[in-house]
């Protein structure tokens, strides 16, 4: 695990956003993006220059696998073409055209189609169609560093940083190192996985890396690049006034802990004399009868 100098994630997280801002093709497609959990907008950006009733128009979203999601037939909904893991997850908005998708999960993702038809005198006509590629993100939690084992000038540093229930999966993690004197960077080897229900990934790295010469303080921190932005961990802190207080913390506890059971012993002590002296006064007052 080599240190670097001050890279972050701005250079690792250009291209995504590159990608992400990209001009629409055309205006038949477009890319829409949603939170776990949370609502999708998919629009349907037909313009209705003839004025044509809802009365008149069949339409309905449909997606890459060409499940219905939702149905505005002659201007009723039409629940029955509906697959079954859309029901009860859509609204339609008359006003702007955009039906609504909630309760998005990872397993959303995908393109997902508008198609409008105007039903006439001679039939079903085509009028227009369009397409919305829809991602979903979900924000991972907020780093949190563990040490693996006591942190001592002899066995250095060894740290673990994880956080939880993000998509997509993260670029990069690594710690940063800083002592009164230096500021150093190492990257971080991460072990992901993700859960198979939810299809949200959950990240660790580790760190392992000898004591710094400066041992008067180290504050450390862990950063997560993501696609939407940079996770930062609370600090963790260590050196030898975190020795120092460890020490003296464990001293005072056994202090506690050895008064405690003097304490205890003395009262023992006391509370079995005075049963004896009882028990002695009990005997001379039957030998006095």
């Amino acid at each position: 695990m080599s240190p670097r100098n001050g890279v972050g994630c701005s250079s690792l997280l250009l291209l995504p956003f590159l990608i992400s801002t990209s001009s629409f093709p055309d205006a038949a497609s477009l890319k829409s993006q949603a939170s776990f959990n949370e609502t999708a907008d998919l629009p349907c950006q037909f313009i209705n220059s003839q004025n044509i009733s809802l009365g008149e128009l069949i339409i309905f979203w449909q997606d890459q696998q060409k499940l219905v999601l939702y149905e505005l037939y002659l201007g009723n909904e039409k629940p029955d073409n509906v697959a079954a893991k859309y029901l009860g997850r859509t609204s339609f908005d008359q006003d702007n055209w955009t039906m609504q998708l909630h309760n998005v999960q990872i397993k959303d993702k995908g393109s997902y189609q508008c198609i409008v038809h105007h039903k006439g005198p001679q039939g079903i006509v085509h009028l227009y169609q369009m397409t919305s590629e829809l991602s979903v993100f979900a924000n991972f939690s907020e780093p949190e560093i563990r040490p693996l084992s006591n942190i001592t000038g002899d066995s250095g540093i060894n740290l673990t940083c994880s956080s939880s229930q993000g998509h997509p999966p993260p670029l990069r993690i690594y710690f940063v190192l800083e002592t009164q004197n230096s500021t150093v960077e190492h990257d971080g080897v991460m072990v992901i996985s993700q859960d198979n229900e939810t299809e949200l990934y959950n990240v660790s790295a580790s760190l392992s890396v000898p004591f710094p010469d400066d041992m008067s303080n180290v504050t450390i921190t862990c950063f997560v690049c993501t696609a939407s932005g940079t996770l930062k961990s609370p600090p963790f802190n260590t050196g030898k006034a975190a020795f120092l207080d460890q020490t003296y913390l464990a001293a005072f506890g056994l202090l506690i802990i050895s008064s405690i059971i003097f304490v205890v012993v003395l009262c023992l002590k006391k509370q079995k004399r005075r049963r004896r002296q009882q028990h002695q006064q009990t005997a001379g007052s039957s030998e006095g009868d």
